[in-house]
């Protein structure tokens, strides 16, 4: 990376993502409430944690209430049983459930939010989004929204066991809706650098930091990534380190061509060629689904904290973790290939805890890496 600048201050800006403390604040305001205090291992740095409930609704079918209706009236339309959390449970691969979450909101009008799932429940192929009452969009909540809230969880690839309090989402508040551009994002890498790219080598368009994937596989070993095993068995979500991971993951080696081919319904694990850095004052979040770059959704826990990656903060550099699955055909990718963009958003604040510092964070400086509940031996 170029010569790292120390970025601004701390001067609190009118718009942009709130930090730890503000959400701290905004408990203390009321608007965020929960059932269960709100304890501070809930708290990153630009995001909030949400807990699963006591019960789960198996449903027909995935749904947005609408404007009008609230998801209780869509549960009740399509729900088929319920089922226990409090000690635990299965969600059995391939169900959609309904969780009402222990959280909900009392949001002032210039207040709005986005919720994505953890990183460890993107690298275990659990699909899961965010729903609010008179909803027509999945993961936003809109500006001065007054409810609950609730998951929309489907496991893909591994039935999940989890509990009353299992944290599988993170929800962003944010103040304004600053756009991104071109020139921000290049005066930002100029001062701090994002990715290990000079300024004049990296991709920017409309505002978002190309990501490209790394199939050149490690020197030593050639291994480039996992591919998920079908019908592996039932993870406990809350158990970290628990199981091996040749009982769940196919190892995938590099070949001549460095190229792969991505099979429809498959679930791969790979890695980005650039070594990403959030500075302190930012948060950056990667597109999911950008049909510009191909057939693929390549990533389904988009935020990146401030400080992740960062060399004030134990990193020199991390590279993203791309949990791939390919949309209606089969899809070749090669190695260098554009897969994904971020979008790097401001921070009201600095926050007083960064990605790296203290938290348990469990993917700094993290290269190819499954998700915490695999052994790392």
């Amino acid at each position: 990376m170029t010569a790292l600048r120390s970025p601004p201050k701390p001067a609190t800006r009118a718009t942009g993502i709130l930090p730890a403390q503000a959400l701290l604040r905004a408990v203390k305001a009321g608007q965020i409430a929960s059932r269960a205090p709100i304890d501070d291992p809930q708290v990153q740095p630009a995001s909030l944690d949400l807990r699963l409930g006591d019960v789960a609704y198996r449903v027909r079918a995935s749904f947005l209430p609408g404007p009008g209706a609230t998801v209780e009236d869509k549960v009740d339309l399509y729900g088929q049983y319920e089922i226990d959390l409090r000690d635990g449970a299965v969600l059995e691969r391939g169900g959609v459930y309904i969780v009402p979450l222990q959280e909900a909101l009392d949001l002032p009008e210039d207040l709005s939010a986005i919720a994505n799932p953890k990183s460890s429940t993107g690298r275990l192929d659990i699909f899961t989004r965010l729903i609010t009452n008179n909803s027509a969009e999945f993961d936003t909540v809109r500006a001065g929204y007054q409810g609950g809230l609730y998951a929309e969880i489907s496991p893909r690839t591994f039935s999940i066991k989890v509990r009353t309090g299992t944290r599988l989402s993170q929800l962003r508040i944010r103040r304004g809706s600053p756009r991104p551009s071109d020139a921000a994002l290049k005066r930002l890498h100029e001062r701090d650098p994002l990715v290990d790219r000079a300024p004049d080598e990296t991709n920017i368009t409309e505002g978002k930091l190309g990501v490209s994937i790394d199939l050149s596989g490690d020197p030593a070993t050639g291994l480039v990534g996992y591919r998920a095993k079908r019908d592996a068995g039932v993870i406990d979500y809350d158990q970290p380190g628990a199981y091996d991971p040749f009982e769940f993951w196919e190892p995938i080696y590099t070949r001549k061509t460095k190229s792969i081919v991505l099979n429809l319904d498959d679930f791969y694990i790979l890695a980005s060629k650039e070594a990403i850095s959030v500075p302190p004052d930012h948060a950056a979040e990667m597109v999911a689904y950008d049909t510009m770059v191909g057939e693929f959704r390549v990533h389904y826990a988009g935020f990146f904290d401030p400080g992740f990656g960062h060399r004030e903060f134990g990193g020199e550099g991390s590279r993203a973790v791309l949990e791939v699955r390919p949309h209606e055909v089969p899809f070749m990718v090669e190695d260098g290939q554009l897969v994904g963009k971020l979008i790097y958003e401001r921070m009201t604040e600095i926050p007083d805890r960064l990605y790296g510092q203290d938290l348990g964070s469990n993917y700094q400086a993290q290269g190819l890496r499954l998700s915490k509940h695999f052994r790392q031996d």
